[in-house]
């Protein structure tokens, strides 16, 4: 009978750590995908606003520009949303990595046991007919 894989446990903890990270991972990506869908929606109000009225009085103007730069302002804040939301998901993607090749190196020593046990059973049982074998021989060359 072949024995259980000593490193089990410690095997479904790396892959909960796994699916854990991946879960951080898909988490912080979705981020980033908000907060560049976000800037795109900011850019194209700016573009959407450059040509919508005639300007005819300073207060009007005064008015577009103020809030052109308002925008502005929000495309610069969106912009460090994005870029920390994109270290924030780089740092997740690291994460990840590191999770998976801990699994992975167990996964092997997981494999590399199977093949041993499935080799000692074998060799088990090749004795065992080699011994049966043996043991008619004896009981037929005797009679």
């Amino acid at each position: 009978m072949a024995r259980r894989f000593p490193l089990a446990g410690l095997l479904r903890l790396r892959h909960a750590e796994q699916d854990r990270a991946a879960a951080a991972l898909a988490t912080a990506n979705e981020r980033v995908r908000d907060a560049a869908d976000a800037r795109i929606a900011a850019r194209r109000s700016l573009a959407d606003a450059d040509g919508a009225q005639p300007i005819q009085d300073a207060a009007t103007l005064s008015a577009v520009a103020a809030a052109r730069a308002a925008t502005r302002g929000m495309l610069e804040e969106l912009d460090a949303v994005v870029r920390s939301r994109r270290s924030d998901a780089d740092q997740a993607q690291d994460e990840y990595n590191g999770a998976r090749r801990s699994a992975l190196g167990l996964e092997k020593l997981e494999v590399q046991h199977v093949e041993q046990q499935t080799a000692e059973d074998l060799r088990t049982e090749q004795n065992a007919l080699d011994e049966i074998a043996a043991r008619r021989r004896a009981e037929g060359g005797a009679r």
